[in-house]
């Protein structure tokens, strides 16, 4: 009999889809040539790239010129906060002001940032792992160069309630960065409504290529360059463009308007249905439930139980979960999402995360959920 395999690891990287498949080969074979050049090669790969431009900045609401492709989300969230602060720190804006459940793209780069002389502030969650806008207010001095808040968790799926954070920052005069990887594929954005001065994007987080991404500069904001080379991406982001990676970015956008409403609502019916399956077994938890979240993210404790053996368990049975970020996989320590979240230790040793997308189906769900109920009882919550 065929091992079964159920991918619920979507919050991870999503299977690339057949329509961006199409659009990336041609820049994979025939239509190779660099996106730079002057020849009829190169201005077919340069059609690419702007076409993909076009697509990114209708789906958010901006100008194409706002739009600057990068290699994914961490190097998007890395020149969002590094090139804000290297900008404005001759003119005395060292404060940077995130929150304490961000992704370690954005943390760490934060951590980094202090020893060259940045000041961070970390604004504190309630048990649903939820920021109070209100907290980011009574931070912003007239020092502070940056608010980074992301969009939505990668661990729990919390929205955050970034428009009040935007518009704050708006009233106070100090530029707003929010990390949207995981929250473009499901929430319709207008960066102009959301008063954002920077915006960050992956394409593997929405059926694209890994590798590529997004980070939107709003006309007018001082951000410097993290690297240096030719002119490419206005001479803000130098390398040679991957034509064929953009190309599929743009096609993985575009393909996300036409069914949202509908893909939204089937997913989320599918967490819902999960989720209630794994409430059956005693000790478990689901960590964010009282908050708005991502149609498919689900952060589930186990009392007494071991994440990490849970997980392989269930691999063994072919299913693909993960222990909170994919990130962090192989890292011992606990989540400093759900620590944030005053999450026991107890019940942060047993954690992992599932995140479902419209390929899954209902039975997928009744076998995790059976699956998951059968380990815990036979394994004596490890």
């Amino acid at each position: 009999m065929e091992k079964k395999f159920i991918y619920a690891d979507n919050a991870a990287s999503t299977r690339i889809s057949r329509s961006v498949l199409d659009a990336m080969m041609p820049y994979l074979t025939d239509n190779f040539g660099n996106a730079s050049a002057v020849h009829s090669a190169g201005r077919k790969a340069r059609r690419a790239v702007e076409t993909a431009r076009e697509k990114t900045a209708l789906y958010l609401g901006c100008d194409p010129s706002e739009i600057f492709f990068t290699g994914g989300g961490t190097e998007s969230d890395n020149w969002a906060i590094r090139g804000v602060f290297s900008a404005l720190r001759k003119t005395g804006k060292n404060h940077i002001i995130t929150t304490a459940v961000e992704h370690h793209a954005v943390l760490h780069t934060c951590e980094a940032l202090k020893k060259e002389g940045a000041e961070i502030t970390y604004i504190p969650v309630n048990s649903d792992g939820v920021i109070n806008p209100e907290d980011v207010r009574k931070a912003i001095t007239d020092r502070t160069a940056l608010v980074s808040v992301m969009y939505a968790n990668n661990e729990t799926g919390v929205i955050q309630p970034v428009y009040e954070t935007g518009r704050i920052c708006a009233e106070k005069g100090v530029l707003f960065h929010t990390d949207a990887v995981q929250a473009v594929p499901y929430v319709q954005i207008n960066v102009r409504e959301l008063n954002a001065d920077l915006l960050s994007m992956s394409g593997h987080k929405f059926h694209g290529p890994s590798g590529s991404g997004v980070l939107y500069i709003k006309k007018g904001t001082p951000v410097s360059q993290l690297m240096s080379g030719g002119a490419q991406e206005s001479g803000m982001r130098p390398g040679t463009e991957n034509t064929a990676a953009i190309a599929g970015l743009g096609q993985a956008v575009s393909d996300l308007w036409p069914d949202m409403n509908e893909r939204i609502e089937y997913i989320t019916s599918l967490r819902n249905r999960l989720e209630k399956g794994l409430l059956q077994t005693e000790g478990v938890q689901i960590n964010g439930s009282g908050a708005d979240r991502l149609p498919g993210h689900s952060s589930v404790s186990v009392k007494n139980a071991d994440g990490e053996k849970l997980l392989l368990m269930m691999d063994l049975k072919g299913i693909c979960a993960s222990a909170g970020s994919a990130c962090t996989s192989g890292n011992s320590e606990p989540s400093h999402v759900l620590k944030a979240m005053n999450v026991s230790n107890e019940l942060i040793k047993g954690s992992l995360r599932f995140s479902v997308d419209e390929n899954n189906t209902e039975d997928d769900i009744d076998y995790i959920v059976e699956t998951f109920s059968d380990i815990i009882k036979k394994s004596g919550r490890m």
